[in-house]
């Protein structure tokens, strides 16, 4: 189908490409890169740019981080709390995964 504003744009890119605006851009001249999630591609794009990562990621690294801490501690109640700890992130990421799973 025919968008009313095609002519105006292609005319844009046309006097743009004249002026060389897109000489020496990154990548001119190489194939698009492939994508596997069109449909989000400039939302991965800006995460990955700015380093941003999804609450499963955060939490598992919490995770991590937080049975590294278990394995040195020795009292008692400092592994009890850090044990509490380990079981909210456990739950949190079930919770994150579910709701991933139910609603994309």
């Amino acid at each position: 189908m025919h968008h009313p504003l095609s002519s105006l744009i292609d005319q844009i890119v046309q006097n743009a490409e004249k002026r060389g605006d897109f000489d020496d851009l990154p990548g001119a001249g190489k194939p698009l890169a492939h994508l596997d999630d069109p449909q989000n591609a400039v939302l991965n794009r800006m995460m990955q740019e700015a380093d941003a990562k999804s609450p499963v990621v955060i939490l598992r690294q919490q995770i991590l981080a937080s049975q590294e801490r278990l394995k040195t501690l020795s009292d008692e109640k400092t592994r009890k709390t850090e044990m509490l700890l380990l079981s909210e992130l456990h739950t949190k990421l079930s919770i994150e995964m579910e709701a991933f799973r139910k609603y994309g």
